[in-house]
């Protein structure tokens, strides 16, 4: 019997009441709540608290071709405006949860936005902020999560988690420094990384949808595996023959004519390497595939329904390990965005947990390849923010910024996502009856 439970005609006890009031909570309060905080912490310490002097918003640099004027503003009034809004956003929030109804997505949007907004402001009292560096800045960092996290889509969408997507990363990366610079082909460097991230997929397919094993453990045994070849091979190779093995150089910048001149817009979206306008193309693929054709409504059944796409003559198992297989040579050419699109070389380990990320970033979009990238890109400028703060001589301690793009992620998957269910299939392995 429960302890907990009151006898008929008796008071409730204090206990009972309380436990009774928070399991009667709505599940979406906890969204409220961490809105709520961020909207006093903007008001109170960005606006009221804040620095009052003087920030140079900087809309476009001396060489465009077309330079809008700096923006002088005081970051103490405009944060106090900005932290207004926010809490009028987290009021509005709270209105919708007392009736028992879902945070809409706009809200969380907008508020990230005007936060992110007044945290910058905030952080470059007195300086200047470039805001053509931070945005491109933070689609170049959120590139690979970008592909990582498309590639987490795809496998959920068709029941298979693909715990390895840091193991891919990490597998696209070194194939496509070594074979760019054997061959002198960058070209060649990105296919070299499809066919790395392809591998890894292959061996979690095998094992995870052929053998039964548990997808966990084999995705996280291979990114382990990964991690081991590829530190043996730096070390025995790499390190002491970088410039005939792992010195491949990047991938030049494609300014798109007209486009890439429009102000701000022009060096955000039209300017970029091959791999940024890859990420462009695949994201609206992948979502038009899945959502808007017969083959995604195919792949979504699977990870659904196995049983009942199996009935009507879909080869669950073959559209699983082949649907894997394509999201391994996804994410295959988020690590060659690593170094043929950013380092220009190998280096240990690089891929630094951003195949996590990834993973989050699936669950904080909702198994969506839209709200995934934005998702990503909230992770990319988190790590833009931190090389902004260090150029500015922000009084935040180092390394509490080298924690904003982790402490970003675990505050969104853990605050603002809400529950959220995937396909319902994903994990479970499947045996024809």
């Amino acid at each position: 019997m429960n302890a907990l439970a009151t006898a008929p005609g008796a008071t409730p006890s204090p206990v009972t009441t309380a436990v009774q009031s928070i399991t009667d909570v709505p599940r979406h309060w906890k969204t409220t709540i961490v809105l709520g905080l961020l909207a006093v912490v903007a008001l109170v310490f960005f606006g009221i608290l804040g620095d009052d002097r003087e920030s140079i918003v900087v809309w476009s640099g001396a060489g465009d071709a077309i330079v809008l004027p700096d923006l002088p503003v005081t970051s103490k009034i405009v944060c106090l405006v900005l932290g207004l809004a926010l809490v009028i956003l987290a009021g509005l929030s709270a209105w919708y949860t007392i009736g028992r109804r879902k945070v809409p997505l706009w809200i969380i949007i907008v508020f990230a936005g005007l936060f992110i907004t007044a945290l910058v402001l905030w952080t470059g009292a007195g300086s200047k902020v470039p805001v053509v560096f931070l945005l491109t800045g933070s689609i170049a960092l959120a590139t690979p999560v970008v592909f990582g996290a498309l590639a987490g889509v795809i496998g959920e969408r068709v029941g298979v988690v693909n715990i390895a997507i840091e193991g891919q990363l990490l597998a696209g990366a070194f194939v496509s420094a070594v074979v760019a610079t054997v061959t002198g082909n960058l070209m060649l460097g990105l296919v070299a990384a499809l066919i790395g991230g392809a591998l890894v997929s292959l061996v979690l397919a095998a094992f995870s949808i052929k053998y039964l094993v548990d997808q966990v453990i084999v995705g996280v045994v291979l990114n382990t595996l990964v991690i081991g070849i590829t530190n043996f091979f730096y070390a025995a190779a790499l390190s002491d023959n970088s410039k005939e093995l792992n010195f491949p150089g990047t991938l030049p910048f494609l300014p798109i004519p007209l486009l890439s001149d429009i102000p701000v817009l022009g060096d955000v979206f039209f300017n970029h390497r091959i791999t940024t306008y890859l990420m462009f193309i695949l994201v609206p693929l992948v979502w038009f595939i899945l959502f808007k054709t017969r083959i995604g409504l195919r792949l979504r059944a699977v990870g659904e329904h196995p049983l009942a796409a199996d009935t009507v003559g879909i080869n669950v198992n073959r559209t699983r390990f082949w649907s894997v297989t394509l999201a391994g040579m996804i994410a295959g050419l988020g690590g060659a965005a690593l170094t043929l699109g950013s380092v220009g070389a190998f280096v240990r380990e690089m891929s630094a947990g951003q195949g996590f990320i990834a993973l989050a970033a699936v669950i904080l979009g909702r198994w969506n390849p839209w709200l995934t990238t934005l998702a990503a890109l909230l992770f990319g400028f988190s790590k833009q923010f931190r090389i902004f703060a260090g150029q500015t001589g922000s009084s935040i301690p180092p390394d509490l910024i080298a924690m904003v793009p982790y402490l970003v992620t675990l505050v969104a998957v853990a605050g603002l996502v809400g529950r959220v269910v995937g396909p319902a299939a994903s994990g479970k392995p499947y045996v024809k009856q």
